[in-house]
């Protein structure tokens, strides 16, 4: 493995463990309060973990090749998880 691809599991790891980090403290305060909007708030960064997931292993997969279609797909499902995080900011409970 090449010293690229070790900093790229690195900070993949990183972003995952950070990540689901945010979805606990979101549910925990969901669980304690019952706002909707920290329930948006929790599926948002899951969606946003799963994209980044999704793309660390793809990336392995087909050995990096086609990377245009990678991230156009974890573009796309960040987008829709970072739509939970702005809804989870602006809508009302």
């Amino acid at each position: 493995m090449q010293p690229i691809e070790i900093t790229y599991v690195v900070l993949s790891v990183a972003v995952t463990v950070t990540g689901l980090t945010m979805v606990g403290l979101a549910m925990r305060a969901y669980l304690q309060t019952g706002r909707r909007s920290m329930l948006a708030l929790s599926i948002g960064f899951s969606t946003l973990v799963a994209a980044s997931i999704a793309t660390t292993f793809s990336a392995f997969l087909t050995g990096f090749d086609d990377s245009r279609v990678l991230l156009t797909v974890n573009y796309a499902v960040s987008t829709v998880g970072y739509l939970f995080v702005i809804y989870s900011v602006t809508g009302s409970d």
